[in-house]
């Protein structure tokens, strides 16, 4: 989530705007199968961690929970704000790679829908470090598992990102990560959402 990162999903945040709707309509398919793994309706408070165009913020929303939603793309966050549905949800511009201006625990659950993919391996650590800070009950992080198809596979060789090395370790680099001579979460526990997808649902240090 660097200035180019930031410039990137700037000027593509139209094309995100354009897969809102399908975008709830998966997400709450996904949030319908994990329930018996993880209800997220016995929680009260919510952040969605890079929440782009606030299709997942607006389902969250809808289930009864107090919504947050940050990005560091401005123009991500004034399509989610231009959403009628989404008038009660605070959208604010920040970066989980700088430290987020929220108390420690100040959310019962922290979600990260695809973003953890597109980071280097030291970023998510802080990424995971800081969602760990912020939460009280359980981190979601929604990203690839190794299952992925061939298109997806090249898209992201073009994108240069960090994305193999992620889908081999996701698991093991969330249990083994320590910040501040800290370990970021005591449990890791990952349940496939479809072909492709994984919940990593991770039980925050305390």
């Amino acid at each position: 989530m660097n200035n180019k990162s930031n410039f990137l999903f700037n000027t593509i945040a139209p094309i995100y705007g354009l897969f809102y709707e399908k975008q709830k309509k998966r997400f709450i398919k996904v949030i319908e199968e994990v329930s018996n793994d993880l209800d997220i309706t016995v929680y009260n408070t919510v952040i969605d961690i890079g929440c782009g165009t606030g299709a997942l913020c607006s389902v969250l929303y809808e289930k009864g929970l107090k919504v947050t939603g940050i990005d560091p793309a401005d123009k991500m966050l004034r399509i989610a704000k231009r959403q009628n549905e989404n008038i009660n949800i605070t959208f604010q511009n920040a970066n989980v790679l700088d430290k987020l201006p929220f108390e420690d625990k100040s959310y019962d659950i922290s979600f990260a829908s695809y973003v953890a993919h597109g980071l280097q391996k030291h970023e998510r650590k802080l990424m995971y470090a800081e969602m760990s800070r912020i939460t009280k009950s359980k981190v979601i992080i929604h990203d690839y598992n190794q299952k992925r198809t061939l298109m997806t596979s090249f898209i992201e060789w073009l994108e240069h990102g960090d994305y193999f090395d992620f889908i081999k370790h996701a698991k093991d680099e969330m249990e083994n990560c320590v910040s501040e001579m800290n370990e970021c979460f005591s449990e890791v526990k990952a349940i496939d959402v479809d072909a492709k997808a994984s919940w990593y649902i991770c039980t925050p240090k305390k």
